[in-house]
């Protein structure tokens, strides 16, 4: 196994705030999230690097659009230079922990330059797609003749399959949104922030007052169990890292994230929301790591019910402290493409930021429409 120094290694991550379709960050373009981000995460690997990082490439998740390669226009909108070119990523909900991935493997192959990495997404500003000019509102996940659910609708029927209640999945959301606020309050989201003036300085503030609005919530569909409150809010926002080649044989002995191991599955597209858990224990496995030895989890939390069944095919207690320690999606929002990279960011602000100890081990992870799972094995080195 290759030694942790000689690993990718995540030296920098920064994220806008996260609001909500429609509310604050709605009138900021796709293009306008991810310029300030990425140049964000380019200064502060500046300043910790002691020197410009010379960037190979910039890799984004998007899920729904522009198009046009947003990593490209991202890149030539940070000032880095028209000869670093753009890539943009499309794993749906998994994107931005797919685009770190690429980068990382773009490095573990011999092109040892850094790389910018993450995702965007504007839900707001989408465009409208048609086909005939009838317009729709995401492409299929599964060729015709599979079954192709709506993620909402996969997850009822996935807490359907598993039995999870709804008194379970409204537990877990008050649990993150409370995780959240404290948070806030204790300023462990500072740091990781990059305002974006005139538009948002911090994150929509977690629902307030949830165990007294939770009940409240009507089903979304008759005699289920999900709804507006357990269910995460569709978000506007962007998140990055700076990827670069660790050790003292190529300058770069930055305290940071390893890229210990990755690894993207697929599962059945009728439970889409399963595929985080065979993604992580693929994952782990490829990085000789028990479940027992990581210290924090990561997981997109885009339903309670998605979540607690990824969950109870871990073996992982919902009340885990472990997991999602400052909220998650639920609590935040969901801003698509952005997501997974946004979780790679936590992680480093919990870990790197927070001070764990050389060798300390994170995980991201999502699970993706269509049927997919996105994870990533991450150790803390110094």
């Amino acid at each position: 196994m290759t030694e942790s120094h000689a690993l990718p290694r995540i030296v920098a991550a920064r994220r806008t705030p996260i609001a909500t379709r429609g509310r604050a960050l709605a009138a900021l373009t796709v293009e306008q999230l991810a310029v300030p981000v990425v140049r964000a995460v380019h200064d502060d690997a500046t300043h910790v690097l002691g020197l410009p990082p010379v960037v190979a490439d910039v890799v984004l998740g998007n899920c729904m659009g522009p198009g046009g390669n947003p990593a490209r226009v991202a890149a030539l909108g940070a000032g880095l230079g028209f000869t670093v070119p753009g890539l943009t990523v499309d794993r749906q909900c998994g994107s931005g922990l797919a685009a770190i991935i690429e980068a990382s493997t773009a490095i573990s192959a011999g092109d040892h330059r850094p790389r910018i990495a993450g995702g965007v997404e504007s839900a707001s500003t989408a465009p409208t797609r048609s086909v005939d000019g009838v317009a729709y509102a995401r492409a299929p996940f599964a060729p015709a003749g599979w079954h192709d659910p709506d993620m909402t609708r996969a997850a009822e029927d996935l807490a359907e399959h598993d039995g999870i209640s709804r008194e379970r999945q409204d537990a877990y959301a008050a649990r993150s949104t409370h995780r959240a606020a404290s948070a806030v309050a204790a300023g462990r989201f500072t740091d990781e922030l990059v305002p974006l003036v005139g538009a948002a300085e911090q994150d929509e503030a977690p629902r307030s007052g949830i165990e007294r609005l939770l009940p409240r919530f009507t089903p979304l569909f008759t005699d289920g169990s999900l709804t507006a409150g357990n269910t995460c809010r569709v978000s506007d926002g962007a998140a990055a890292v700076l990827v670069v080649l660790g050790g003292p044989a190529h300058g770069s002995t930055t305290p940071g994230l390893a890229v210990r191991a990755h690894a993207v599955v697929g599962c059945d597209p009728a439970l889409p929301g399963i595929g985080a858990a065979p993604a992580i224990l693929d994952a782990l496995d490829r990085a000789g790591v028990d479940l027992a030895q990581v210290a924090a989890f990561e997981i997109v939390e885009a339903f309670a019910a998605q979540t607690l069944a990824v969950l109870d095919r871990l073996g992982v207690a919902e009340d885990d402290e472990r997991l999602c320690a400052d909220g998650g999606a639920l609590a935040l929002g969901h801003p698509w493409g952005a997501s997974g990279a946004v979780a790679v960011v936590r992680l480093f602000s919990r870990l790197v930021r927070g001070g764990a100890p050389a060798g300390t081990i994170g995980v991201a992870a999502a699970s993706v429409g269509g049927g997919l799972g996105v994870a990533a094995v991450f150790e803390v080195v110094r």
